[in-house]
């Protein structure tokens, strides 16, 4: 039976098609609405898919091709908003599931955008500082037909920073011959980014959070384990805010292992050691974990900020958390959400629970359009008024149709998205 488990956990991460992952989760939700059959199918497609291949000369002088991505899924509300990831597991079918989750994300939280995704198939680690300009300009420079304040704004991803912004802002500014600071977010502060950027996703992660477990009942923070699977930007800024707050953050994993400490990790600590010896694995404080272990561990709160497809059916069973609250996109495949929720396990979608990031991309491109700066208390405000009242809206939805509250989060976006195509109309 062990033996079978673990032959199961080498294979989950391979049968999962986020895309595909995507469309059921739209068929779950879209059965209880009352939309046109032909929106209905409008909806699934992308609006445009963009595929470039590109050279970079490395530093030893030699030229390599690139491969890169960015879909349009829905811009109906307004331009289309998602990030730009580089990572070698990049594919068009990744992309497209991305960007059709960026669509339902801002109509969920009540922002005027559609939904995009950008990728470079590319190890970011393989790269030095230089060869790292020069594909993000080259890549930059291929989009140009596609982005602007107006149309389409990337923001950082998996493997991209706010340098990596920096670099298309000014690839974009060179071009169009004045700086534009509002064609990405996620800049660096001093080239017009928005205080309280940074934090945002896994900031927003935890106030979700919050709301659930208050949904839950009266606790104790200091009584609440909690285990967060990736130590990037969401998960790290996650577990430092919830960490903050008085909650025990028993474990803690990236890409080269995890760490378990059932009395709680110090994870300003841990940071350090991150940014030491660039990862996780090997902090003393701790018995080391794999991330598939650590999807398992014992703890009240799991939080997968990592890859899409780590809860599936070959594990759900095993999770022995009572609530999930999704960092990363797409962690848990629709197999795996109807094992948890017959096991009583509350999930927090990654459509709301991971809407900070774009939240307060929202908020720095409004900053940069008006060149008004607010300071970071009324960022921190104004992002926890938007998904407390997002994820009260969801709740509402999902009592109302007697829906788990991914299903219920999806209705409440596509029938947002599903009215403005019906007013705007077809065209022509």
């Amino acid at each position: 039976m062990v033996v079978a488990y673990h032959q199961a956990l080498q294979e989950q991460h391979t049968i999962e098609n986020p895309y595909q992952t995507a469309l059921e989760q739209y068929d779950r939700a879209v059965r209880y609405l009352k939309i046109e059959d032909g929106v209905k199918e409008f909806l699934k497609y992308p609006r445009r898919e963009f595929t470039v291949n590109f050279p970079v000369r490395r530093d030893d002088g030699s030229v390599e091709m690139f491969t890169g991505y960015r879909v349009h899924h829905n811009t109906v509300l307004g331009p289309s908003k998602g990030g730009i990831r580089y990572s070698k597991a990049v594919d068009i079918d990744e992309v497209r599931a991305l960007a059709m989750w960026m669509t339902w994300k801002c109509a969920l939280v009540g922002l005027p955008y559609g939904g995009a995704k950008g990728g470079v198939v590319v190890d970011p680690k393989t790269l030095s500082q230089r060869e790292n300009e020069a594909l993000t300009r080259r890549y930059a420079s291929e989009l140009i037909p596609l982005i602007s304040p107006h149309s389409d704004i990337p923001a950082p991803d998996m493997g991209t920073t706010p340098q990596t912004m920096a670099w298309i802002m000014d690839t974009y500014s060179m071009t169009v011959g004045y700086s534009v600071p509002a064609v990405v977010t996620g800049k660096p502060l001093n080239v017009g980014g928005s205080q309280g950027r940074n934090e945002a996703t896994g900031r927003g992660v935890i106030i979700c959070m919050e709301e659930a477990l208050q949904g839950k009942g009266r606790y104790r923070a200091q009584d609440v384990r909690v285990a967060v699977q990736g130590f990037g930007n969401v998960g790290s800024n996650a577990a430092a805010y919830a960490h903050s707050l008085g909650y025990k953050i028993v474990a803690v994993s990236d890409v080269t292992g995890g760490v378990y400490n059932e009395n709680g990790l110090d994870i300003e600590a841990v940071r350090a050691h991150v940014k030491a010896t660039g990862g996780v694995r090997g902090f003393a404080d701790g018995e080391f974990v794999t991330n598939d272990e650590l999807i398992t561990c014992p703890c009240e709160v799991l939080i997968p900020a990592a890859m899409e497809g780590q809860i599936t059916r070959h594990n759900a069973s095993h999770v022995q958390a009572s609530l999930i609250v999704e960092g990363a996109n797409g962690p848990t495949s629709p197999d795996a959400d109807d094992i948890l929720h017959d096991r009583g396990v509350v999930v927090v979608p990654d459509i709301l629970a991971n809407a900070g990031g774009v939240t307060v991309s929202y908020f720095e491109w409004v900053q940069g359009l008006q060149a008004f700066f607010w300071d970071e208390d009324e960022v921190n405000r104004q992002l926890e008024r938007v998904l407390r009242k997002s994820y009260y809206n969801t709740e509402q939805t999902a009592e109302k149709y007697g829906v788990d509250m991914r299903t219920a989060a999806q209705i409440t976006a596509i029938q947002r998205v599903a009215d403005a195509v019906a007013t705007r109309g077809f065209y022509p």
